[in-house]
């Protein structure tokens, strides 16, 4: 039977009121936005709360894009419809417009949010694979103040955060940098679907057109979500060509550890790695170019 467990229920009116919940309340209590994640499994008694605390109603605390010249803000509530519509972040960060276009349904990014995608981490989300692309900064808030985290470190394997008991996801901040672009591609067995195997890249060029720096986030690929190294290290201070990328692709499919399962074979799964990083590549390196791809 897919029937929640019994828990108790409340609503939180800022972000302080949920803190002093969580605080309170301590590791039985979950936060709930747009549930898309929580609720099927508490259906499924995969996971059993003691304690719900509501937090759609902080979406004017939550629900920012703040965009300046140096970096972007969003809030933990922003939901992915917000992300999708944004023409000011998608001219600055093309990536989430790529990912938000391949995220489920009408329904799903009405209501989910970009927090929810990332406490879930699931090594098949969309979103995480985006920050990590981006570099970006997970800010977390508790009683005693704000910490931030690399969103490389925030994920700590699948399903596991740097959030700890009493704390909670606010914002992710993302750096603009000049001469620089990204992109997304995503395999997926049908619309709106888990990806298979997809890769994100964001790319900085030098004023004689190499590349200055450079990120790849791969998901669905192994059991964490992976920003490769040895691929910056490989891109920094190269003159961008199907060689490189080729190149790059290889190293990406070689530290991708899949499992086969419903959506593909590992070797598959592999493959999609080298050439899902390729053309995230070529993509981000042409906008970063001035091209309108």
């Amino acid at each position: 039977m897919q029937v929640p467990a019994p828990l108790e229920y409340e609503r939180a009116t800022s972000v302080d009121h949920a803190i002093a919940l969580m605080e309170r309340l301590g590791d039985e209590a979950r936060v709930v936005a747009g549930g898309h994640s929580l609720i099927p499994m508490m259906k499924l008694r995969l996971a059993n709360p003691e304690y719900i605390i509501d937090i759609n109603d902080l979406r004017e605390e939550l629900g920012h894009i703040t965009i300046t010249d140096t970096e972007v803000r969003i809030g933990a509530l922003a939901t992915h419809q917000q992300l999708l519509d944004s023409s000011e972040l998608a001219a600055v960060l093309p990536i989430f417009a790529d990912a938000e276009k391949v995220i489920a349904d009408p329904v799903v990014r009405n209501r989910g949010t970009l927090g929810g995608s990332l406490c879930q981490a699931d090594p098949s989300e969309d979103l995480s694979a985006v920050c990590d692309a981006l570099g970006a900064q997970c800010v977390i808030r508790s009683s005693s103040g704000e910490r931030v985290v690399e969103m490389h470190d925030f994920h700590q394997g699948p399903y596991e955060t740097a959030v700890a008991d009493g704390e909670m996801l606010t914002e992710v901040r993302i750096p603009l940098k000049p001469n620089s672009s990204s992109a997304y591609h995503k395999v997926e067995r049908r619309a709106g679907d888990w990806a298979v195997a997809s890769a994100g890249a964001a790319i900085q060029l030098a004023d004689d057109g190499t590349i200055l720096d450079g990120r790849v986030g791969l998901c669905a690929v192994g059991p964490n979500l992976t920003n490769v190294q040895p691929i910056s290290d490989a891109l920094r201070g190269q003159v961008p060509s199907e060689e490189l990328y080729a190149r790059v692709g290889e190293i990406a499919a070689a530290n991708a550890k899949p499992a086969t399962d419903t959506r593909g074979s590992a070797a598959y799964k592999t493959h999609l790695a080298k050439e899902l990083t390729i053309r995230s590549l070529r993509k981000a390196v042409a906008r970063a170019q001035g091209q309108n791809v």
